[in-house]
């Protein structure tokens, strides 16, 4: 009896060491996520011990609210808004988080200009993962599908947007996005591709993204004037 219930702890063991392998291979390849770490690691630590230094630890990142590590961590401002209103690390925020940093959180001090590969950011993604609850055995834990924000219909998606009419309706998104793709406090959205930026706005419209100000903008456009700006910021030279 004792050897049949060894057999089976030992077997049950690895199916879990299988299924949490498993999830961050869903991502990318967690081995080559451990040496882009590196980077990373001067700022983070991550895995048994790891405590927070210049940043926070980053167990359990992946479902953890922005700004919520506890034991008196000092976030920046920008982080500490953006928890507030709602920003949770699922994937596809700490994908965008480690593309470019200050065009999700515009105010934060992360001192990282930004990773543009994105099979390296999936990498590192993978390798963070480990260090996070695994859905393959905790149900409740964060996917790691990488679905759209936002389902849009295919006919919304479809649609062509008028370049003539989203510049006549630019004039209120050039207050604070700067038409020439400077990012200096506050993200580009000069030359977005039309898709990416059609559904980040109907996130913001449908408040999946936190930030007020854009989610009161969205919020007014209709489905051919967010196809009309966007097809105009695609086109800027």
């Amino acid at each position: 009896m004792i050897r049949t219930y060894g057999r089976f702890a030992a077997g049950l063991a690895a199916l879990i060491l299988s299924a949490a392998s498993a999830g961050a291979e869903a991502i990318g390849d967690p081995e080559r996520g451990e040496e882009l770490f590196g980077m990373c690691s001067g700022c983070h630590e991550v895995g048994k011990g790891a405590e927070n230094g210049i940043g926070p630890h980053l167990n359990g990142i992946f479902g953890r609210k922005a700004a919520s590590v506890a034991e008196g961590f000092r976030y920046s401002d920008g982080l500490r808004r953006a928890g507030a209103d709602g920003l949770v690390w699922h994937l596809d925020k700490l994908d965008a988080y480690l593309e470019n940093p200050k065009a999700l959180v515009s105010a934060t001090r992360m001192s990282f200009d930004g990773l543009e590969d994105p099979q390296e950011r999936a990498d590192i993604l993978a390798y963070l993962r480990r260090y996070s609850a695994n859905p393959q055995n905790i149900p409740e834990a964060d996917p790691t599908a990488r679905p759209r924000e936002v389902e849009l219909a295919p006919e919304v998606l479809a649609l062509v947007g008028d370049e003539e009419y989203g510049e006549y309706l630019s004039s209120e998104c050039k207050i604070c996005h700067q038409a020439d793709g400077n990012d200096e406090g506050i993200p580009s959205i000069t030359n977005w591709p039309e898709d990416d930026f059609v559904v980040a706005m109907h996130a913001y419209k449908r408040k999946l993204r936190p930030h007020p100000v854009m989610q009161m903008m969205a919020g007014r456009l209709s489905d051919e004037e967010i196809a009309a700006l966007a097809a105009y910021f695609q086109s800027i030279e």
